[in-house]
């Protein structure tokens, strides 16, 4: 029986992803969007990057502004791309559903392009999995389509499904946060902004 991805097929396409948008040339979509995040926390805050891949554009950002930064990849090689990049930063190869988030808590988190790759039951899993490792008033931001849709990942052909703003907003109340706001940036990506109250 094979082994299911728990890369959700971005091992498999690392090396055309790391040549694209991991490069730390390729697209700067939602890079103001999180940059205006960031400026949110208080600096030095210690910030968990969810899906980081090989730390462009998100952790740049994340460094570059004086963040604590850990991070959590389930994809070997751009695990590894991540580490070169980034060697004093903590990052783990695994799965954000079985990773135990460095066992510790953390004053912010970002889930960038992710939850959407989760099978539905799990989206709300890692939410509430997220909220538990959240200091009070810490901040948790992701995106995903603020419709319900289904649609395949444009370069790994596997199934993406947004649960849609409805469902995302029961699901963060339901997990003990506070949807703080919604934007999209230029890309047309929605972002939930949530806090811990």
């Amino acid at each position: 029986m094979p082994v299911a991805d728990a890369s959700d097929g971005y091992e498999a396409v690392a090396t055309e992803f790391l040549a694209g948008r991991g490069s730390g040339t390729g697209s700067a979509i939602g890079l103001r969007t999180v940059r205006q995040w960031v400026a949110t926390l208080k600096p030095g805050s210690s910030v968990l990057d969810l899906g980081c891949g090989p730390g462009y554009p998100i952790t740049t950002v994340l460094v570059d502004d004086g963040m604590a930064v850990y991070g959590v990849d389930a994809s070997p090689t751009l695990v590894a791309a991540f580490h070169k990049r980034f060697p004093g930063v903590p990052v783990e190869c695994n799965s954000v559903e079985r990773s135990d988030f460095f066992g510790r808590e953390f004053d912010a988190v970002i889930a960038w392009g992710l939850i959407f790759l989760l099978p539905p039951s799990a989206q709300g899993v890692l939410i509430d999995k997220v909220a538990r490792v959240l200091t009070r008033g810490g901040r948790f931001v992701f995106t995903a389509p603020s419709l319900p849709i289904e649609w395949s990942d444009a370069m790994t052909g596997q199934r993406s499904e947004s649960l849609g703003a409805d469902s995302y907003r029961r699901i963060i109340e339901s997990a003990g946060l506070e949807l703080a706001g919604e934007t999209e940036d230029e890309g047309e990506n929605h972002y939930y902004m949530t806090v811990k109250p």
